[in-house]
């Protein structure tokens, strides 16, 4: 995955483009190539081998995954967002350069995702991969991250019912890992009950997710999670662990 993100990163032009912006894509890598567990690629790349694909066109799915997920931390981290100085360790991509780079790395990256996500070495049929691009485009827009974000938002220090909470969460964190496990299957061609299932097994994984990010910022320090910690309460997020207790 390193390797497949380092060279959709590199500094040649491909067909279409006139040049490649030093800074820009200087504050592209430092965003997408500074670690991380890289949960979302791997998911769909194992979901894929479990149905008998594992190739270089899987890995480029993974990382146009890859790439939405970082752009969304990037704009996260923003001040007019979470207003956060750490991510993975070290200064957000808005205080390595500044708000306008970031805005615009975060923006490149998440188009550059279905650049990748629609190129033959994908799927080598075109309908597959309009279908991969296409629920990509939900799971990260309004019904989905983008749209689970702004719930988040709304939600600060505002009652909320466990059910909108799962809702808003489901959204927020969860679409992008429900779709990693369900394009992992459609990749590799697996039938429409073994497409649901991984789909179910997603949204699970989604909500377990969530649950463990919520519970690490209660009860982990920055050092362990690498950004900081102790904020939901302090935004009066809505969260299962705030209704509920850890």
């Amino acid at each position: 995955m390193e390797t497949a993100l380092e060279g959709l990163l590199r500094e040649q032009v491909v067909a279409g483009e006139t040049t490649r912006p030093a800074r820009l894509l200087e504050a592209m890598r430092y965003a997408a190539l500074s670690g991380g567990k890289r949960l979302r690629p791997v998911l769909l790349m194992e979901t894929a081998a479990l149905f008998g694909r594992a190739d270089e066109g899987v890995c480029q799915a993974g990382a146009a995954l890859e790439f939405i997920h970082c752009y969304s931390l990037v704009h996260d981290d923003l001040p007019a967002m979470d207003d956060d100085d750490l991510r993975r360790g070290r200064p957000t991509t808005h205080k390595a350069f500044d708000e306008a780079t970031a805005i615009l790395a975060g923006d490149a990256l998440l188009t550059l995702a279905f650049d990748v996500i629609t190129d033959e070495m994908v799927h080598p049929e075109a309908a597959t991969r309009l279908k991969l691009g296409r629920e990509l485009s939900r799971a990260a827009g309004v019904g989905g991250m983008a749209g689970g974000q702004m719930l988040d938002i709304e939600s600060e220090n505002r009652d909320r019912t466990e059910t909108e909470i799962r809702t808003l969460q489901a959204m927020k964190t969860g679409a992008l890992l429900r779709y990693a496990c369900r394009a992992g299957a459609i990749l590799a061609d697996a039938n429409d009950i073994e497409i649901q299932r991984m789909t179910r097994f997603g949204e699970i994984i989604g909500l377990a997710f969530q649950l463990a990010d919520d519970l690490l910022d209660v009860e982990a320090s920055s050092d362990v999670t690498g950004k900081a910690t102790g904020k939901d309460a302090d935004a009066g997020k809505a969260t299962l662990v705030a209704l509920l207790g850890a």
